[in-house]
């Protein structure tokens, strides 16, 4: 397969190109976890098939707009800490929090991002109103979250079996019941997100409050002390993560916040800390009262989003592609998901956990070397299906890509084939958009 990179400058040019009937794939900001950029051209360069083009819409024109009901439009790559920022200048706040906030926000749409702030805020295809894409035809259609998607018998089967993820930030399939949940995790398998309005809340001052705990791998009953303790709290407590001591280690000295142990660390309305302490800090017992204190806003930020990228950097510095995991489980299979972590950590390979502890969904990231690789792979394979079991979801925040397409297809049933085949008949008959993506795999007798 041949790969052609291009650059889209315009709507019009994107429409051109998009009606010429070319399949494509388009990207903004190049941050996904789950498509390897760095190799895509090996990546790609055994498959058959015609030619793919790569269009890159980094250089599309960026608009912002916030209304008076506090509702933000958003078009072009803007990226969420360029809406964050604009936001906060008005006295608005995004709810939605990516830890790496270079992404773009329209692409954050067509993977289902969730970030931390799911915690306080839910997910952040409930915060979108409308959303604006290039179909098939090069028509820019708008999408609205008040209407639902027409009803069909595979559209209603498939709901059917979504309805055991409801509480789940992202399913192992998207959630399909607003027209603009069709654009949302889809992966940009319809259409090419070109705007959306997404609902911002009230900025409120905050307070980040670290707990030191001890290496989870050591011993877990504080950690889960918190967990358990912290789901009361959901109305003033924006997030509650986990960065544990190997996620730290290396990083420049000036940037940690102890040398020692595991971090939990609480994003809370500042005007509500005292309430905090007072009911959920000061009531924890496996916990002393030195290992919880204070961090500025700026270091806590820092810190959350140089640990991922010092896992990018330890995998591109080894010449691996990415062995992490997206998993997240329910509050009372939350243990046993640590449990099966913790074996991992006897098997002699370099490994970190981060993520979105109070969420039940956390990234454990394998650094191998290359002679690893193989290992660290059948090893996600075991957990994939020891999720399966458990009734987890395998992806709940990054999207499946290209990468993790092998893992996806235990999770579905005759219901996601089919719903899969009519989105893209009705959408993408000529299977332009996206071709090599989840919604064009086959099932399989195996």
């Amino acid at each position: 397969m041949k790969l052609n990179k291009i650059t889209i400058n315009s709507k019009e040019a994107l429409a051109d190109h998009i009606k010429s009937g070319k399949a494509s794939y388009y990207y903004s900001s190049a941050t996904s976890t789950v498509i390897p950029y760095d190799k895509i051209e090996s990546y790609l360069s055994h498959l058959d098939g015609d030619d793919l083009f790569w269009v890159n819409l980094s250089t599309m024109p960026e608009e912002m707009e916030l209304d008076d009901s506090g509702v933000l439009t958003i078009s072009g790559p803007v990226t969420w800490q360029s809406a964050k920022q604009y936001c906060r200048s008005k006295g608005r706040d995004i709810m939605t929090s990516p830890t790496e906030e270079l992404a773009s926000v329209l692409s954050g749409l067509a993977t289902s991002a969730t970030g931390e702030r799911c915690f306080g805020f839910g997910t952040l295809r409930d915060q979108v109103e409308q959303i604006e894409y290039c179909s098939d035809k090069g028509e820019f259609i708008l999408l609205n979250s008040s209407r639902e998607i027409e009803e069909s018998e595979a559209l209603r089967r498939y709901r059917e079996t979504y309805s055991r993820y409801i509480d789940f930030k992202n399913a192992p399939f998207p959630r399909m019941l607003n027209e603009t949940d069709q654009l949302i995790g889809t992966e940009g398998q319809l259409g090419v997100v070109t705007q959306a309005k997404i609902r911002t809340t009230t900025f409120d001052e905050r307070t980040f409050i670290f707990i030191k705990l001890p290496r989870w791998e050591q011993e877990m009953i504080a950690h889960l002390e918190v967990f358990e303790k912290v789901q009361s709290f959901r109305d003033r407590i924006f997030s509650c993560e986990l960065l544990d001591f190997n996620s730290m280690k290396n990083l420049p000295e000036q940037e940690k916040v102890t040398s020692e142990g595991d971090i939990i660390f609480l994003e809370v309305k500042t005007k509500s800390f005292e309430a905090i302490y007072d009911e959920l800090l000061s009531s924890l017992i496996h916990i002393r009262e030195e290992d919880i204190f204070e961090v500025s806003a700026s270091r806590c930020n820092q810190l959350r989003m140089n640990v991922p990228r010092y896992t990018f950097e330890m995998n591109l510095k080894m010449g691996v592609v990415k062995k992490g995991t997206d998993v997240q489980v329910s509050v009372q299979d939350f243990p046993t998901l640590l449990e099966f972590y913790r074996e991992w950590t006897r098997l002699g390979i370099d490994y970190n956990l981060f993520g979105h502890f109070g969420d039940g969904h956390l990234h454990f990231n394998f650094l191998p070397t290359a002679v690893q690789v193989d290992q660290c792979q059948e090893k996600l394979v075991e957990l994939y299906d020891f999720i399966s079991e458990l009734g987890g979801s395998p992806f709940a925040e990054h999207g499946i890509g290209l990468i993790k397409q092998k893992f996806i297809t235990n999770f579905w049933e005759e219901a996601q084939y089919n719903f899969f085949s009519e989105l893209k008949r009705k959408m993408d008959p000529k299977n332009i958009f996206f071709p090599l993506g989840f919604l064009s795999l086959k099932r399989t007798n195996s």
